[in-house]
């Protein structure tokens, strides 16, 4: 999978793991990332709804 499309699957695994309740320090550990970019996800979230997880540049 390219960047584009690895970072749209990324998105819709984040959406889902933090709808199951998932934290982002855990979500940070399951897709290796740093705890700093699942803490943005989770903000981006809560102001954007799932569509808020995307990448501005999207």
């Amino acid at each position: 999978m390219k960047g584009r499309q690895r970072r749209g699957a990324v998105r819709l695994e984040v959406s889902g793991l933090f709808a199951e309740g998932v934290t982002p320090p855990e979500l940070a550990r399951r897709l290796r990332v740093s705890s700093k970019s699942a803490y943005q996800w989770q903000q981006a979230r809560r102001e954007g709804g799932a569509a808020g997880s995307e990448s501005p540049r999207s």
